[in-house]
């Protein structure tokens, strides 16, 4: 008998009100606002209600450099929330709404999968409440009005050549990146090149994400910067008088969303920031709800250790004053051995049939990269629980290996079968997790905020990456110092690399050691509070592949959606 999908796993489920939901997370039930059966937005107020209330053991999950395997990040993040039950405590997660750009183009939902889902499924990966539309619009008024302004006559002499507010869209669309507007006429503006990124990768979504309430929002809203002037002057969102309108139409959005597991836990989806260039966790909103909802509140990190929980660490945790107690590392044993660098895979193509058989030696070969990232955590004071999420067919002597490169460093080491199994496939992952989140944290940061922007930048490179050290190019140089003299110098960094490697190759596998971090050139998201270098091409706007899931999500006879993963 073959497994049941995804979908079909999340439709035969029964799902609990969303007022149930609520009191079991302690939310008062005047605080919902009801989006049909499948999700409640909960207002602000909730926050100061519930302000009073002991704090939950705070858990960050993240895993190792990701391989096309896939580690189950996500549905590691939904069994051990549904795990918790099963020994007794009560735990919230926290997690991002998924962009329909994966959903529909390679990568697909981001639900979870198998018995450890977030339902319902196809409310959960297609619009939710509208939050994605809200920032995409936010940001493209924006660029309406920063369009006008050129249009009548530009008194705040913009370069034309230093513009960099481009545009976003929701979907995959490669043919967006590189456009020009403005032509036709004298009336349809002033012609020029820009382009479209992903919503995702929006500085709005960044914003959304990492403000503390409605007032905060509208600040950063303020603070964006759109281009500058000929003199090298930083024009805003508020110099074009659009701030404010930006923030009215995230007045609905700022709001978390309330949903469930398949077995009643509560979760808070809100915001999606890209994992490359922004900082890849949901918002802090959401968390200073479900830090008072129970015993613990779990969030995900986007990628790797060294991408989204060094951003958790650095930039998140900076702005929220929220500490850690503790950090999960989800680890396979087909990843570690991927990260050996002994395989080829290929998407769409059926496993080596070497990398399926049993080989302990290849494991703690690709356990190089486990290790650093346990590393990773450890600088940072916190205590790392490793997920060992077990696939059918793993090998005994395999899976111990993953234990014997836990217990090199001294942190625990669980496995957890919660695809298959559900929360109680994540039990031991849950009494690991507990006994990590007790010990005594030392939480701390990596850099102050007053290091200089190169300093925070080799910090990263040389504690995380591993990095022999950076290069600067002339361009990043001279921006950094642009940044400075304009008193960004004080943001926190979020380097944008490649989620592939350690390194800034995504070829370079395992933990690399002996390159240099290129920094090709330096951009200030100064709304959303960071400066972000970019070290290699990164791509803000992804493409269709040649099948994509467009091709395959459909409905059917009886008016279902069917093909969605």
């Amino acid at each position: 008998m073959s497994f049941p999908s995804d979908l079909e796993i999340a439709r035969a489920a029964t799902i609990r009100p969303l007022d149930e939901i609520a009191d079991t997370a302690g939310i008062p039930r005047e605080h919902l606002e009801p989006y049909g059966d499948g999700a409640a937005k909960i207002k602000l107020d909730a926050i100061e209600t519930m302000g009073g209330r002991p704090k939950a053991r705070y858990v960050v999950v993240s895993a190792i450099t990701p391989t096309p395997l896939g580690e189950g990040k996500t549905t590691t993040t939904v069994g051990l929330g549904q795990g918790f039950s099963h020994i007794g405590k009560k735990a919230t997660i926290a997690i991002r709404q998924p962009s329909m750009g994966p959903t529909f183009g390679i990568k697909g939902g981001a639900a979870g999968g198998g018995y450890s889902q977030v339902v319902p499924m196809e409310l959960f990966n297609l619009h939710l409440t509208g939050d994605m539309h809200a920032v995409t619009a936010a940001h493209n008024m924006c660029s309406a009005m920063l369009d006008a302004h050129l249009f009548h006559g530009n008194d705040f002499d913009l370069d034309l050549d230093n513009i960099t507010w481009r545009r976003v869209l929701d979907i995959n669309e490669r043919a967006l990146r590189n456009i020009m507007v403005g032509l036709g006429g004298r009336l349809d503006g002033i012609p020029r090149e820009t382009g479209f990124d992903i919503t995702a990768a929006s500085e709005v979504m960044a914003a959304l994400a990492l403000c503390t309430s409605l007032q905060d929002l509208r600040a950063r809203m303020g603070r964006i910067v759109v281009g500058y002037s000929k003199a090298g002057t930083p024009i805003t969102a508020e110099d074009l008088q659009v701030a404010g309108s930006m923030t009215v139409i995230l007045r609905e959005a700022i709001k978390p969303n309330l949903m469930q597991t398949l077995e009643g836990t509560p979760v808070l989806v809100h915001c999606g920031p890209f994992g490359n260039i922004a900082t890849g966790n949901s918002s802090i909103v959401a968390d200073q709800v479900g830090i008072h909802t129970g015993d613990f509140l779990l969030t995900e990190a986007g990628f790797g250790a060294d991408m989204g929980a060094e951003r958790f660490f650095n930039i998140k945790c900076r702005v929220s004053g929220i500490a850690p107690d503790a950090a999960v590392l989800v680890a396979t044993v087909r990843g570690l051995k991927a990260h050996s660098g002994n395989h080829r895979i290929v998407a769409g193509k059926p496993l080596p049939e070497a990398l399926l058989a049993e080989n302990p030696d290849e494991v703690h070969q690709g356990g190089d990269n486990l290790r650093k990232q346990l590393e990773n955590m450890q600088v940072h004071g916190v205590s790392p629980v490793v997920a060992i999420n077990v696939f059918p067919g793993d090998h005994d002597a395999d899976i111990q290996a993953i234990h014997e490169i836990a217990q090199e460093y001294g942190t625990r080491a669980a496995v957890t079968t919660h695809f298959a199994d559900g929360g109680s496939g994540a039990a031991e992952l849950a009494e690991a997790v507990a006994e990590a989140a007790d010990e005594p944290s030392d939480f701390q940061v990596l850099y102050p905020d007053e290091m200089s922007l190169r300093d925070k930048i080799r910090t990263v490179a040389d504690k995380v990456y591993g990095a022999d050290g950076v290069d600067f190019s002339p361009t990043a140089d001279k921006q950094i110092d642009t940044y400075e003299a304009n008193g960004f110098g004080n943001l926190p960094v979020c380097i944008a690399k490649t989620h592939l490697s350690l390194s800034s190759d995504p070829a370079l596998k395992g933990a690399p050691t002996g390159w240099t971090l290129p920094v090709r050139e330096v951009r200030a998201a100064v709304g959303a509070g960071f400066v972000y270098p970019i070290c290699g091409d990164m791509r803000t706007m992804p493409g269709l592949g040649r099948t994509p899931g467009a091709a395959r999500i459909d409905i059917d006879e009886h008016g279902e959606i069917v093909g969605l993963s």
